[in-house]
């Protein structure tokens, strides 16, 4: 299963989650400036990820931004 950490105002977040609906991957979104536990959870897979939309497979990040292009997020730790 495939989670998408993101924020609502990052219009990369919402580009990779048309493209992960419109290639039928099944995947769980988190907002995490809307969710702490959620921002907690992605810091705790890398602390230096300061951008989003971040892409998580079993565990690991397997891709951080979508197309080369992100969006900075502050306060993750």
């Amino acid at each position: 299963m495939l989670e998408l950490y993101g924020t609502s105002a990052c219009q990369y977040t919402q580009e990779l989650r048309e493209w992960l609906e419109w290639t039928r991957r099944d995947f769980v979104e988190y907002d995490i400036e809307a969710d702490p536990e959620a921002r907690q959870r992605m810091a705790s897979f890398d602390k230096t990820l300061r951008t989003v939309p971040v892409l998580v497979e079993d565990g690991k990040v397997i891709q951080v931004g979508w197309q080369g292009r992100g969006c900075v997020v502050s306060g993750v730790s």
